[in-house]
This record gives C-alpha cells, sequence and structure tokens, in this order.
C-alpha cells in the first residue's frame, strides 16, 4: 500500500451522497435518454436540409436552359408581348429571383407548390397521386430486394468459396450489371407479349375500376374494401416491374450482406460463442447479422431513396403513372413547379429514409447513440 492511500471501507449511514437520494442512471444526462438527444439531433439536421433542399431546387430548376413562356405559350400568344407580360405575372416570372425563392418558400411551409402549367392543378394535388404509385412499386422492389439480398448474401457467406458462393456471386453481378431499362423491356416483351402470363401495363386491368382511396395504394386499398378481384388484379400488375425494379438491389445486397458477414464471422467473440457451443442459429441471429446489420441498413436504405427517385423509365415501360411519369412530362414542357415540386419530394424522401437509417442506428448499436 502506497503512503499515499486510504484504506478501503464501507461507507457509514449518511456518509457520502445525500441521504435519501437515489444515484442518476446511467447513460441518462439532464433527463434524457442518449437516444432522444440523439433523435433531437437528427430530426434538427433534417429541418436545416429540408430548407438547403427548397433552395437547391429552386436555383437548379432556374438554371435549366429554355423559356417556360415559350414551352407553355403557343406561336401566336408570343408575338402578343400583352399576352407574354400577363403570363409572367401569373406564374411570378416577373419578379427577382430572390422574391421568387421566397415566395416559393412560404408557399412550401404553407402547403403550396404552385399551380402546374401542364395539368392546371396544384402541384400537390398532382403528387398526391402520382407519389403512392411510385411508393407502392418501390415498397414492394425494396421488400423483395431486402428479404432475397439478405438470405443470398448469409448463405453466401456461410458457404464461402463453394458452388453455392459463387453461383450467388455471379447472380448478384448479372444484376449489378444488367441495365434496368433493358430488363424491363425484355421481361414486358417476353412475359406479356410473347408467353402472356403476366398482365400489361397500368396499376390494375383495363375496364376494372380502382378501390376507393384511403392510402393510394391500390393493393392496401382492395384489401381494406375486401375487393379481391381487384387486389389480385394489383398485385398481378405490380409483380414484374417490382421484380425487375429489384434485381439490381437484390445484386447489391447480396455483395454486401456476404462482406458484412464475412467480417462478423472473424471476430472473436463469434469464436468464443462457438467455443460455448451455442446453437448455430443462436450464434447467426444474436450475433453475427445483429452486427452485421449496420452497412445492410445504409445500402438498403440508399437503395429505396434510388428506387423511389429513378423509376422513371420503368415506370414509362409499363404505364406506371407514378412520379417518374409525372417528372418526364414536367421536365419536357418546363413546367417548373411541377419539376420543383418533384424535386422536393425526391430530397425529403432522402431525409426520411436518412432519418430512419440514422434511428435504426441508435437502436441496434449503442454506440451510436452515445458518440
Amino acid at each position: 500500500m502506497s503512503p499515499t492511500s486510504a484504506p478501503s471501507r464501507h461507507p457509514e449511514p449518511g456518509e457520502g451522497p445525500t441521504a435519501g437520494t437515489v444515484p442518476p442512471r446511467a447513460g441518462r444526462t439532464g433527463g434524457r435518454s442518449p437516444l432522444v438527444r440523439f433523435l433531437a439531433r437528427r430530426v434538427l439536421t433534417a429541418l436545416l436540409l429540408a430548407v438547403g433542399i427548397t433552395l437547391v431546387t429552386f436555383v437548379l430548376t432556374n438554371l435549366v436552359p429554355g423559356d417556360p413562356v415559350s414551352a407553355n405559350l403557343g406561336q401566336r400568344a408570343l408575338g402578343d408581348p400583352a399576352i407574354v407580360a400577363r403570363w409572367r405575372a401569373d406564374h411570378g416570372l416577373d419578379k427577382p429571383l430572390p422574391q421568387q425563392y421566397l415566395l416559393h418558400l412560404r408557399g412550401v411551409v404553407q402547403g403550396d407548390l404552385g399551380t402546374s402549367q401542364q395539368s392546371h392543378r396544384p402541384v400537390l394535388d398532382d403528387l398526391a397521386e402520382a407519389v403512392p404509385a411510385t411508393l407502392e412499386l418501390a415498397g414492394a422492389a425494396i421488400l423483395i430486394s431486402v428479404v432475397a439480398g439478405v438470405a443470398f448474401g448469409v448463405v453466401a457467406a456461410l458457404r464461402r468459396d463453394r458452388l453455392t458462393d459463387h453461383v450467388l456471386r455471379i447472380v448478384s453481378l448479372v444484376g449489378i450489371s444488367v441495365p434496368t431499362f433493358w430488363l424491363a423491356l425484355t421481361a414486358f416483351y417476353v412475359f406479356f407479349y410473347r408467353l402472356q402470363v403476366t398482365p400489361g401495363s397500368g396499376r390494375v386491368d383495363p375496364g376494372m375500376n380502382p378501390p376507393p382511396r384511403v392510402t393510394g395504394l391500390y393493393t392496401v386499398d382492395s384489401a381494406l374494401a375486401g375487393q379481391w378481384d381487384v387486389f389480385s388484379s394489383a398485385v398481378g400488375h405490380l409483380v414484374t416491374p417490382a421484380l425487375v425494379l429489384a434485381l439490381y438491389t437484390i445484386g447489391l445486397l447480396t455483395r454486401f450482406t456476404r462482406s458484412a458477414v464475412l467480417e462478423v464471422l472473424g471476430q472473436d467473440y463469434v469464436r468464443a460463442a462457438r467455443a460455448k457451443g451455442l446453437p448455430p442459429r443462436v450464434i447467426l441471429l444474436r450475433h453475427v447479422l445483429r452486427s452485421a446489420l449496420v452497412p445492410i441498413i445504409t445500402v438498403a436504405g440508399l437503395a429505396f431513396g434510388s428506387l423511389l427517385s429513378g423509376t422513371v423509365l420503368v415506370e414509362a415501360i409499363f404505364a406506371w403513372p407514378g412520379v417518374g411519369q409525372y417528372a418526364y412530362k414536367s421536365a419536357t414542357s418546363l413546367d417548373l413547379p411541377a419539376v420543383m415540386g418533384v424535386g422536393l419530394v425526391v430530397g425529403a424522401v432522402y431525409l426520411v429514409i436518412n432519418l430512419i437509417v440514422d434511428v435504426l442506428y441508435g437502436v441496434i448499436d449503442p454506440r451510436v447513440r452515445l458518440s
């Protein structure tokens, strides 16, 4: 014992902290848990990024070459300066750009994205019809991708350097390499035109009325209404484009899952779990998969955002009335309010997905909350 050290003893009653007080719980500071503070920071960051998205969308839209006046007015109207000036005034194009942006930002805050110059309807109403269609398509694609991609990746990692591993790696390479638009054209031609085993374009069969609108998702709304014939038709129309969109993401998730699982399998705590005699299923689910979920969730979140914003060609081939078709028509007609509305939707989608991914990080790995 060093000269400066004192013998340890148990504190007498009344010594130490104030008697009757309860020591603060570990992991809490200022009455709030680390997870709550973590979420508060992420939400504040998302709000700041949302304002930045409005600015970037507005600037990029106004940098697009072309004149929206000539794209929306006929030749006779363009020859009349009074009509041109009135059209610019009606759409706010006669004001300076900073003032236009402030008016646009105020409209976004109030839920007013302007009026589409193509459909002459509020952009918010157009997006309310287009977004659920794309959400249904992308949601089905990401569900198929996560289930198949994670399963393939785990199997490939557990069967490393065997025939199963080589086959799955080839499948993932093909999925990443094949262009989506070519695959969509091929699938439509083969399965609909030649074999006639899948329904054609659209969300339901021709002549069939859509289900009563609740969520805008035909599969969900038809099930809620008990219209099982509509549900069957909606699922049939959804399968082929969803599989086409999912193929690339399946390949991506297979490769990432395989790498993540292989990295975890080499850790010391996995070897210790095996040495203790734990069942392989318990080791895989409780130790391996949970540790490998962080990179998998990252890839899945980014893939879902890409599916929501990158369905233009698939929607065009399968005549799917979603955000992709709406964005294409708006861009070709220089419908600036609609283009900015689509940009805001895509930006908001990525913000929400990133927020969900951050929340899942904090739930899966407590170290993320405390960092």
